[in-house]
């Protein structure tokens, strides 16, 4: 049997909370392992960010008595499937006993679950190399455990399962997301056989609930490279039930200086781009649906070829029921929805001559999510001819570089109107409503269309040449 403890040596701190865990668990006369993503990222040479373990027996009370010897004092049970969560710093553990788990139909939720071994605990996880576990107890510390291959798998760089693949997506159908995941995040490739389980089980992704679909799609956003994910979820039919809008946009032609061909190949692109800029989830989902509303907006012009007049409006007006379905937060929906609607505007700026003006507009629009904005656009940049990269950096440059000037005279990240709504109120008369906010609106923008100064004086005499017509429009709709 192999062992390799060896591994751990550029990682001493898990290394010793292992041992001491494995020294408690003999003293107990407990068997347990750790196991699953763990050993798997051990040969790959990647830091543990938490360490999973499987005991033979109960896996809350084994817990319990860790957190106890090593000074814890809480630990989270979840009692129906005998695991606990130990938050313990730097690393947190997580600790369930062996199981085995059986299925209904029409859910991914374990119908019953049997206690088991070490073995038939293994058979139970998605892929081979997940199914892996490393003994730790004093006298077997390093020991591997591997009866499925997935050591060999890891050398290829392939994605297998450890048992017949329907079974096991039929059971957890979230565990196709996981291999387009893992297959983004450790760049594998998936095996045939998997990958035609999967064209076949697609469908049987709506038994699970939108929550965890949605953390897994999110995820895959999250890696390095996140098209290859989710290139593999379009290939086997599951985008067309995770996003129909993304899946439509695959085989849709588009022309353009600006794109590929096809809004689906572009999309994935400008994700990719995006991913190169920005470690932030948040801007990957951005340029993931900055385009959304292409297929719905394309028309055929004969001198220009395709067209999507107003892709941005109309995008981030379906990114209300997008948000519903996936159940996204309501700050990612309003994130995505200003992002979607603005992402045109920094580059068309690049194309003509550049206003104050129009600048301040786009500035305060975007508000704190500017960076981001302009993140977004500079990945929206997806031709492969280098002397349209270099037009179009350099006039996108002489963008930001207006954008900073602006931003050190006038001060516009925060901007608001200098005659605030309190000073409305006070001297029209009226309480707080609709007048005063238009009052606001009016006076923002004069400021932006450089009607008047940005001073708290020229915004007071605007507002006192202004206000009557407001205050008379109220009473005429009284």
């Amino acid at each position: 049997m192999a062992n390799i403890k060896h591994l751990l040596e550029s990682q001493p701190e898990p290394r010793a909370i292992l041992q001491k865990i494995g020294t408690i668990a003999a003293a107990h006369k407990k068997e347990v392992y750790v196991v699953g993503g763990v050993v798997r990222d051990l040969f790959l040479n990647r830091p543990l960010k938490e360490i999973d373990l499987m005991v033979v027996g109960d896996g809350i009370e084994f817990a319990k008595i860790i957190a106890n010897e090593m000074g814890i004092k809480k630990v989270v049970p979840f009692p129906k499937f005998s695991t606990a969560h130990i938050p313990s710093k730097p690393i947190p553990i997580e600790v369930a006993a062996a199981r085995e788990e059986a299925y209904d139909e029409d859910s991914r939720k374990p119908k019953t679950v049997v206690y088991t071994d070490l073995k038939g605990d293994l058979l139970r996880r998605d892929f081979t190399v997940n199914a892996m576990a490393m003994d730790i107890t004093p006298d077997h510390f390093g020991d591997l455990h591997d009866p499925h291959g997935g050591v060999q798998d890891l050398l290829a760089k392939r994605l297998a399962n450890p048992l017949d693949p329907d079974e096991i997506f039929s059971e957890d159908p979230l565990r196709m997301i996981r291999g387009a995941y893992f297959a983004s995040k450790l760049g594998f490739t998936i095996d045939d056989e998997c990958l035609a389980s999967m064209k076949r089980q697609a469908n049987r992704i709506t038994i699970v609930s939108q929550e965890r679909v949605t953390t897994e799609f999110c995820k895959i956003l999250a890696t390095d490279k996140p098209s290859v994910g989710l290139t593999l979820l379009q290939d086997v039919g599951l985008m067309a039930h995770v996003f129909p809008e993304i899946h439509v946009m695959h085989g849709m032609d588009q022309t353009g200086e600006w794109h590929h061909k096809d809004i689906f190949d572009h999309t994935l692109q400008v994700v990719d781009n995006a991913a190169v800029l920005s470690d932030k989830m948040e801007i990957r989902f951005a340029a993931l649906v900055h385009d959304i509303a292409k297929p719905n907006t394309r028309r055929v012009d004969k001198r220009k070829g395709y067209t999507f007049h107003g892709h941005d409006a109309v995008g981030e007006r379906m990114l209300n029921n997008v948000a519903k379905r996936m159940k996204l937060s309501n700050q990612l929906r309003d994130y995505l929805k200003k992002l979607t609607l603005l992402h045109l505007r920094p580059i068309a700026l690049a194309k003509k001559e550049i206003t104050d003006s129009a600048v301040r507009r786009v500035m305060v629009a975007a508000g704190e999510d500017l960076d981001d904005l302009l993140t977004l656009c500079r990945a929206d940049i997806t031709t492969k001819n280098p002397h349209r990269v270099k037009k179009y950096m350099g006039n996108f440059e002489r963008v930001e570089t207006k954008m900073q000037d602006v931003t050190e005279r006038d001060a516009l990240k925060s901007f608001q109107s200098p005659v605030r709504g309190d000073e409305i109120m006070k001297v029209c008369g009226v309480t707080e409503g609709r007048v005063v906010g238009q009052i606001k609106s009016t006076i923002e923008a004069a400021i932006l269309d450089e009607k008047i100064e940005n001073t708290y004086e020229a915004a007071y005499d605007y507002f006192m040449s202004i206000k009557d017509e407001y205050l008379n429009r109220g009473d005429e709709s009284e």
